[in-house]
Parts: C-alpha cells; structure tokens; sequence
C-alpha cells in the first residue's frame, strides 16, 4: 500500500523539477542572416494607357445614325465626315424658315415701292427690314444646324475605335468615335493626395501590367496635374511611356513611382524588426540594437543605420527577450 502511495509523489516531484529545469533554460529562436540587395521607395498608383494625342468623338444632337463612313484603323482628316444622323425634320424647319425669309423679302421689296410712292410711312419701311432681317438670321441658323447632323473629325489622326453603328439613337454624351496617333504613349494615373508632395517630374516608375505577368516596365513622370480631384482625393499624374513599349491603348497598369532607390541596401526579414530595434545573435547571447529603418516591404526591411551585411538576426524575439540575455539557436 505504501508504495503505491510513494510512486505517484515520485512522479510529481519528477514533473515539478523537469519543469524547473526547462523554465531555466534559455529561450529557443530563430536566426536570419542581413543580406544586401536593392530597395526601392516608391508610391503607388493605377492608370491607364493613352496616346499623348487623341480625342473622343461625339453627335452635336441627339439623332439616329443613317451611315458610318469610317472603320476602325482608317486614317481620317480634320473636318472629314465620320457619321450621318438622321436630319429629315431639321431639313423641314430649315426649308420652312427659308420660305418665311423670302416672303419677308418680297414685302420688304413691296413696303419700299409703297414708300417710294408716299402710300406707307418710313416707319413702315423700318419695321419691314428688321422683320426681313430677323428671318434671314433664323433661316441662315436653321440652315448651319444642318451641319450638326453629320459627325465629323476633329482632327486629323487614325480611328483608334468605333463605338457607332446603324440605326442607334445616340445622344450629345456619347462618344461613338476615338481618333489619334498610336504612338507615342503615356499612363495617365491617379496618386493620392497623402503621396502627391513626393512627386517630381522625371521620377522613373516601375510599371506591371496583367497582360505581361512577371515583366517589370519603365515610364517617367512627365506632368502633375496642378488641381486635384477633391471627390476622390487624388491628382491626375502623366507617365511618358518609351517608344517601344509593348503596352496597348486601353490597358490598366500598376504604376510604382520611385522615390528613392538604393542598389546595395541592408535587407532583414520584416520578422526580425521591432519597432525601432532589432537583436542580434552574437554567440548565443541576444543584443539589442538600435536601428533606422528604410523601404518596409512584405519580403525584406531596408536598415539604413544600426546593422550590417552579414550580422545575425533573430527572428520573432520572445516576449521579454532583454539585451545580454542567453538565447539557443534553432537547427
């Protein structure tokens, strides 16, 4: 019976100096060596690829288009027709406004026979002129609006796309056509009202784009818009693209603006960082250091001060870990 009763007290005496044992052993970490690599500042921004020149297309009236006279890829000159909308009731008040202007010609040519022979008053030659004159001006302006049913070119440039067809019913905000030059190329991006400040014309930006997975392509800011766009608190920022971009009209890119670029930086795994220091592994004692931290990024932390290339890290420091502490090194 007694010795059932001493085997239990063994084994609990046996588990409290185990656990006394591990609590005075040093804390196990991890370690990571600081590597030198580039590290790049940059800011953010998304835009879209344009021609440098270029316009959008659209009726002066709301009508329906009777013929498109100009596919996509033509070349188009200024002023050259690209679309006819249906002006049959603007034809009819321009040819009744014409009647009305020749009738008031023909009274006016009576009224001054009839004052020449002292039968109507010079009051009446005056009234009769304005009343001509004011008619012509109507039928001359029903006439121009004629105009308004044809779509033509802006500018000179190539049908970049074609959003028209027979039969529709557009209106003075649609754009049916785009015309312009293919090349040269820009982004036009949007950057955040928080990033703006840091932007300088000539900055290089590092662009991605889905079509090119895995390519990394160049632009460089050209223009800043002066005014921002208060609703969705960003500026308007311009990326000239080089001439032998494969990047098309229409893509959506991301666009990393580079602040600041440095080719041999300190690099630690973000792991390792802790607010403003770090502990390095000398041995198997743990030291704090101090350090100044650059371009913090989801892979690597630039260290500007504080470390050096080749120092040991240790990664996810344990709660507590103190300067000059012990520490034993995960294989």
């Amino acid at each position: 019976m007694r010795a059932r009763i001493i085997i239990p007290i063994l084994l609990v005496l046996l588990a409290l100096a185990g656990a006394w044992v591990w609590r005075g052993l040093p804390p196990s970490v991890a370690v990571a060596t600081a590597t030198t690599g580039p590290a790049v500042q940059a800011v953010y921004a998304t835009g879209n690829v344009e021609p440098v020149h270029w316009a959008k297309v659209g009726p002066a009236v709301r009508a329906r288009i009777t013929a498109v006279l100009v596919e996509e890829g033509a070349r188009v000159a200024e002023g050259q027709p690209m679309a006819r909308l249906d002006d049959r009731e603007a034809q009819h008040r321009a040819e009744e406004a014409e009647a009305r202007a020749n009738f008031a010609q023909e009274d006016l040519a009576r009224v001054r026979t009839l004052v020449a022979r002292d039968v109507a008053s010079r009051a009446a030659l005056d009234r009769a002129e304005a009343e001509a004159r004011a008619v012509r001006a109507v039928a001359e302006a029903a006439k121009r609006r004629l105009d308004d049913y044809i779509v033509r070119a802006p500018s000179a440039g190539l049908v970049l796309r074609r959003d028209a067809e027979v039969g529709e019913v557009v209106d003075t905000p649609a754009a049916l056509f785009w015309i312009g030059e293919p090349k040269p190329l820009r982004i036009t991006a949007e950057v955040d009202e928080e990033d703006i400040a840091q932007i300088r014309e000539g900055q290089r930006a590092l662009l991605r784009a889905d079509a090119f997975a895995g390519q990394v392509l160049n632009a460089r800011v050209t223009q800043i818009t002066p005014k921002g766009d208060a609703t969705r608190k960003a500026y308007r920022v311009r990326l000239a693209l080089p001439e032998d971009t494969p990047l098309m009209i229409g893509m959506t890119v991301e666009a990393n603006i580079v602040l600041r670029e440095t080719a041999n930086a300190v690099l630690i795994p973000p792991a390792a960082l802790r607010s403003d220091h770090v502990f390095v592994a000398q041995g198997e004692v743990a030291r704090r250091r101090q350090v100044t931290v650059g371009v913090q990024g989801p892979r690597a932390v630039e260290i500007r001060q504080g470390i050096a290339a080749g120092d040991v890290v240790v990664l996810d420091p344990p709660q507590g870990l103190k300067d000059g502490q012990a520490i034993r090194l995960r294989p």
